[in-house]
């Protein structure tokens, strides 16, 4: 969501602030800003809409110099993207500038307090009643002020304070929002996000609920709301400064997509050595005993972490078997789940600071249940609250559209279920041994999906867009002779240019049924390609409706138990001549538009796929991990045909901190 930074030190506060800015432009933003207190100490604000080289630009016009400062970059929560509405908020007098991540829930009664009392409100901001609750009760003592304003609030918010009355003074504060204290050598940081100072520095302070920061060049002091001190260690960032860097790839997203062999191997270090070794999960704390004892296991999420829990729950309940079901986290939180004794919660979250995801993990546990966190960020809210946290391990993910750390949290699901059926002894050992072993296989198995980029791309490159010339250039005929494609519904798409925006229907069946709501995710969180996951068993209850030339179907129809259902799915398809992608396991030809289907009768190719994506061969319960890799580089190349933003989609953020 919204992206914060503040520095004190002897260098310019701007630089820093713009640097650190980008470093969070993975996390979506419509606008952004910087607040300065100058040498002469006078407050200076800069704010543009947009991205942030229009704040350079202006900034280059107008150079702003001093050495403590605060940084922000805005995704709308309240009020529309314009200048007024962008970070940072000052107060009446110009004197004190707020940046804030989070929402206030209470904001509008505030307001109307404020406004009697004669305070000017100048956006419709949550944040700016926070500039000028400062105001109210500044005495002198910027901290006694901030604590004295929070004190008013409800919601979730991270705060960066600085004012012209309190030289060389930075507050920060937080309550429900992420927030890191950099520690640097005459000068200090702060930061919603790691990455945005890990260039400067490798030491944070990692800030809890309702505590609070006074900083200085020199001194970092870490209190509560009562003053009362906090002593805390010094977290190490574990990964190197230029981790956050593209590395010769053209978008932060296909990098990290190309990482997961890497980051699977990573995830196995240390929890599976071999196929005939047990599974080692160190911060699962569980004991042997409770592990046997669970009699219902809930997997909460969002978004495309709620994928890799409906993985999860078809794993857990084929190989622990543990009744198991997988909710959004905010249904969850509305439908008031019942928690039966021995309920185990596995939240699934790449950030660790999703709002929703956190708020259903502290409703399970008030109700009783356990909480076990499949997470990334180290030492993140969602890993401090929960009862054991076992990291997936991905690395710094700056791309908004999650790659590598579904595929991780898929894999570190797995490892649990496989745990758990060791535990339980629900699972032969023949069982166990094939699911391992083809663990152990995955990163090389990765490598081999990646090594086929270049079909994916030319799969990508026929089907970014519905112009008569490509679909005609394929063998696609979508115009009845003398009647135009427009009378038939055909081209009733978006139009960009001279291409036509297709849609798409994602179809799979059991522990794959996730992977086509993932894949379908993926191509409309970054390609803006209407495209709908759905059970391929439901196709005959309704979508079989929408089946026409000008609509595509990726089917995954691996080896497995659904595969001649899912083969039959592709044959409905044919006939009403609606193209068709198929992903299958690797020597299977009787998918591939090779010829006429086995079983078929001469004349019937219905079955026949129009283009074919392989995987290697592995168990039906791992290939959702495999699959997941060529359906991110179709999404991508798809994306990148178009032209469109794919490390920062519209609308979207990577850290959803709010309901």
């Amino acid at each position: 969501m919204c992206g914060i930074v503040g520095y004190v030190g002897k260098r310019q506060a701007t630089d820093i602030c713009i640097q650190s800015l980008h470093c969070m432009e993975y996390r979506g933003y419509d606008s952004a800003g910087v607040a300065v207190i100058t040498d002469s100490g006078e407050l200076v604000l800069r704010r543009a809409v947009g991205k942030l080289t229009n704040l350079e630009a202006d900034l280059a016009k107008e150079p702003v110099v001093g050495s403590l400062g605060l940084g922000h970059t805005r995704w709308a929560t309240h009020g529309k993207p314009s200048v007024a509405n962008s970070h940072p908020h000052l107060s009446c007098d110009g004197r004190i500038a707020v940046v804030h991540n989070g929402i206030i829930e209470n904001y509008q009664e505030l307001r109307a307090e404020l406004e009697a009392e004669g305070h000017v409100f100048k956006s419709q901001t949550d944040t700016e009643v926070m500039a000028h609750l400062v105001e109210k009760y500044f005495k002198g003592d910027l901290r006694a002020a901030v604590i004295e304003s929070v004190n008013r609030l409800r919601g979730a918010f991270a705060f960066g304070i600085i004012s012209a009355d309190a030289p060389g003074q930075l507050v920060a504060v937080r309550r429900r929002s992420p927030l890191v204290v950099g520690i640097g050598e005459g000068e200090n940081y702060i930061a919603s996000d790691m990455p945005a100072i890990r260039s400067e520095t490798d030491k944070v302070y990692v800030i809890d609920d309702d505590e609070m920061a006074l900083i200085t060049a020199d001194n970092i002091e870490l209190t509560d709301l009562d003053l009362k001190p906090i002593k805390k260690d010094v977290y190490l960032i574990p990964w190197p400064a230029d981790a956050a860097g593209k590395g010769g790839y053209d978008h932060f997203m296909l990098k990290e997509i190309h990482e997961q062999p890497d980051a699977i191997y990573a995830c196995l270090a240390g929890r599976l050595t071999a196929a005939d070794a047990p599974v080692k999960l160190e911060g699962l704390n569980l004991t042997v005993d409770e592990i046997k004892k669970i009699r219902k296991v809930v997997f909460t999420a969002c978004g495309t972490a709620y994928h890799s829990g409906l993985v999860g729950r078809f794993v857990m309940e084929k190989l622990a078997k543990i009744p198991s079901e997988a909710d959004l986290a905010p249904e969850l939180r509305s439908r008031d789940a019942i928690v039966l004794e021995d309920t185990l919660v596995i939240a699934v979250t790449q950030s660790g600071e999703t709002m929703d995801t956190l708020l259903a993990l502290r409703d399970m546990r008030a109700k009783g249940a356990k909480v076990v966190s499949v997470v990334n960020v180290v030492d993140s809210t969602i890993a401090r609250e929960s009862d054991g946290v076992v990291y997936i391990q991905a690395g710094p993910e700056i791309g908004v559209a999650s790659t590598k750390a579904y595929t991780l949290q898929l894999l570190t699901i797995e490892l649990i279920a496989l745990y758990f059926a060791e535990v339980r002894g629900t699972a032969t050992a023949e069982q166990l041994k094939a699911m391992k072993e083809s663990m152990l296989a995955l990163p090389d198995a990765a490598k081999t999906c990646l090594s086929r980029e270049d079909s994916i791309t030319a799969i990508a490159k026929k089907y970014h867009d519905l112009s008569r010339e490509t679909w005609a250039k394929h063998g696609v005929d979508i115009v009845d002779p003398g009647k135009p494609a427009a009378d038939k519904g055909y081209w009733s798409t978006t139009k960009r240019g001279d291409a036509m925006r297709p849609h798409s229907l994602y179809l799979g069946r059991g522990v794959n049924l996730p992977s086509a709501m993932e894949g379908a995710l993926k191509l409309k969180e970054i390609s803006y390609i209407h495209a709908e996951g759905y059970s391929a068993g439901e196709m005959k209850h309704g979508p079989i409706a929408l089946v026409e030339p000008a609509m595509f179907t990726v089917a995954i129809a691996v080896e497995g138990e659904v595969k001649d259902q899912m083969v039959a799915n592709i044959m409905e398809i044919k006939a009403r001549s609606g193209p068709v992608i198929a992903v299958a396991t690797d020597g299977d030809t009787g998918i591939e538009n090779t010829g006429v289907d086995k079983g078929a009768s001469p004349d019937d190719v219905a079955s026949q796929a129009n283009d074919m994506i392989w995987i290697p061969s592995c168990p039906e319960l791992v290939s959702p991990i495999l699959v997941g890799i060529p359906l991110q580089l179709l999404a991508y190349h798809m994306a990148k045909f178009r032209g469109e933003h794919i490390d920062q989609p519209r609308n979207l953020a990577k850290t959803v901190t709010v309901e």
